[in-house]
């Protein structure tokens, strides 16, 4: 059974120590949430999370991603668009 701390120190985040090790860190004014290995990771991961909430993240280039995933323009949505991105 996962188990919940709340540490205000660290601007409202709470970190749940999940069943298999991991550790989940959660912003409470968001509700955005990342995981790491331990609470430093999960912290870093929450951070960026944080960043790409707030549109502070790297811009995505579309044609980039479909060939990192292995998809060709037609799959990746209209002009190398992805479909949520119409």
């Amino acid at each position: 059974m996962a188990s919940t701390t709340r540490d205000n120190r660290n601007g409202g985040v709470e970190f749940i120590h999940e069943d298999d090790g991991r550790v989940t860190a959660k912003d409470i004014e968001t509700g955005v949430a990342s995981f790491g290995d331990d609470r430093a990771e999960a912290l870093r991961m929450l951070a960026d999370a944080l960043d790409a909430y707030y549109g502070n993240g790297e811009p995505v280039d579309e044609s980039e991603l479909a060939a990192e995933l292995g998809l060709d323009e037609a799959e990746a949505g209209s002009e190398g668009r992805p479909p949520w991105d119409t």
